[in-house]
Order: C-alpha cells, then sequence, then structure tokens
C-alpha cells in the first residue's frame, strides 16, 4: 500500500465550487460521498481544478488555511488499505460516523468501480488490496461538523476555466 501522509499544520487546502465560498457549510445531499456528509477539501490543485470545472458555470476554486485542533475528533488514513475500504464503504451505504474532520485518499471514479465490486462481492478484499498497489489517489480532506469549519480561514478565490 502507498502511505499517504498531509502535514496539516498551516496547510493550504482548496474546495472546488461554481461560487465564491467564504463562509464554509456542510449540506445534505441526495447521496453520501466518500467520508459521508461534509466540506470537502483537497490539497491537490489538480484535482481542486478538474472538481471546479464540473461545477459550471463559474468554476472557482476557495483556498482554506487549515490548521489542525487536536480537540476535535479526527480520524486520519495514511493509505488504503482494510479499515480505510470498510469506512468508505459504510459511508457510501449512507451510514455516518462520530468524527468532526476525516483525512484520506479519495475513491475516485476509478478506484471506486474496484471499491463498488468488492461491496457486490465480484472482488475479494485481497484482489482489491492487490489493485490498490498501482494506485495513486488524491488526497481530501472533509469537514463535519461546525466546529471543524471554525479551523479553515477563507484566504483567497479564483475563477478557473477548462
Amino acid at each position: 500500500m502507498r502511505l499517504f501522509k498531509v502535514e496539516v499544520e498551516n496547510l493550504e487546502v482548496l474546495h472546488a465550487s461554481g461560487q465564491i465560498v467564504k463562509e464554509p457549510e456542510i449540506r445534505l445531499t441526495t447521496f453520501t460521498k466518500d467520508f459521508s456528509w461534509g466540506f470537502y477539501c483537497t490539497t491537490n490543485h489538480k484535482q481542486a481544478h478538474k472538481w471546479a470545472v464540473q461545477k459550471s458555470p463559474v468554476p472557482t476554486i476557495n483556498y482554506y488555511q487549515y490548521n489542525e485542533n487536536h480537540q476535535l475528533n479526527i480520524l486520519k488514513f495514511d493509505e488504503l488499505n482494510d479499515e480505510w475500504l470498510d469506512f468508505i464503504a459504510n459511508c457510501r451505504k449512507g451510514h455516518h460516523h462520530k468524527y468532526d474532520i476525516v483525512e484520506g485518499p479519495m475513491a475516485d471514479d476509478q478506484l471506486w468501480n474496484f471499491v463498488d465490486d468488492y461491496l457486490d462481492g465480484h472482488l475479494p478484499k485481497e484482489a482489491f488490496k492487490a489493485i490498490c498497489q498501482f494506485q495513486y489517489p488524491t488526497p481530501q480532506i472533509s469537514f463535519h461538523t461546525v466546529e471543524a469549519l471554525l479551523q479553515l480561514t477563507f484566504i483567497r478565490s479564483e475563477q478557473v476555466h477548462d
């Protein structure tokens, strides 16, 4: 498995949107994402750009400073492992968790197909783990409570184009 580590002291994180988002918020949607409902950010500019252009008509990347608060309940996944797979599977099924912030690899479209195959019983866990050795997941940080969102300070935003 690949090591996935994000240093979070004064970390700049990016949130893709169709607008400027100075005040982040958690919105409930019709489906849950990798780490359930939350405000999702990444440290990867290329990924933020990709997300932003999908949210037209005004693709925007919002930049925030994130300072980790060790008093919050934070879950970190350093790699694609059994714990990560089980957590993502539960969240994607609509289950909720008790964490303020979750950090770890993103199950992008390609990786999600393998997760889906695993959930449907078509791919054994050992085969999934073997596939993960060749994946280069994008980092994501999701904020799930108001207390978590307070750790973000808006820096700036920029419109991006395809």
